[in-house]
């Protein structure tokens, strides 16, 4: 069976997960700022946990953002240099959908939504496939709370909301659902555990790219408001 190792740091979680066949052990920490410090330790701490060395992986699962830029660029980074020394693929998996796998059962759609700071979040709307794993129903977008426009069948009732942004920006998020969640929680960060799940059909379909074609997504390019931005809010 595949041993596949992910990687998630695009939030204030930084967690690490290790696939082995149907078996799955990760260490996760909500630690803003420290992911550079912890990642490879928890790394190295899964894989002697399992028994194995790097050299016995046959590939690496990454969070490819959107997320904060330090935090995206660093997960890219360590997944880039642990497959490009091993020789094997990587795949990159949206953090929106890790995050979206990672809600309950149940609901017609679910709304993972980050905060982006800025006054903006960073949104994708999902459903559950027949196999359990989430599907995007459109594109992810970066914005305002208050000007999201959802796809229509993220629009139906039931939907299911996760993430930070439900957090910050509730308020301004909930006339822009047709009804009131279903369920909603935001205190949920996208998860190593959900990286690795969504990337096992991939790896199966021969989906992994090398280790340069791993690229991040940031979905804006801006990272901080100008002075005169600051003293206008």
């Amino acid at each position: 069976m595949p041993k596949i190792l992910a990687i998630e740091t695009a939030t204030e979680a930084c967690s690490a997960a290790l696939r082995c066949g149907d078996a799955l052990i990760e260490r996760s920490e909500i630690a803003p700022r420290r992911h550079a410090e912890l990642i490879l330790p928890m790394i190295e701490s899964l894989l002697a946990e399992a028994g194995i060395a790097r050299a016995q992986l046959d590939g690496i699962a990454v969070g490819r953002g959107p997320g904060a830029f330090t935090g995206v660029r660093l997960a890219i980074a360590v997944a880039q240099g642990l497959a490009l020394a091993l020789d094997i693929p990587v795949v990159p998996v949206s953090s929106l959908a890790a995050l979206a796998q990672d809600a309950p059962f149940g609901g017609a759609a679910i709304l993972a939504v980050i905060d982006a700071h800025m006054g903006e979040i960073y949104a994708g709307a999902f459903r559950r496939g027949a196999d359990g794993l989430v599907e995007a129903l459109g594109e992810e977008t970066v914005g305002k709370a208050d000007e999201l426009i959802l796809p229509h069948h993220a629009r139906e009732s039931g939907t299911c909301v996760v993430g930070t942004g439900w957090k910050s920006y509730r308020d301004a998020l909930a006339p822009r659902l047709s009804a009131p969640p279903v369920f909603a929680d935001g205190a949920r960060y996208p998860q190593a555990r959900a990286i690795a799940r969504l990337a096992v059909p991939l790896f199966a379909a021969g989906r992994g790219v090398a280790p340069e074609q791993a690229l991040p997504v940031y979905l804006r390019d801006k990272v901080a408001l100008t002075l005169a931005e600051q003293k206008a809010r």
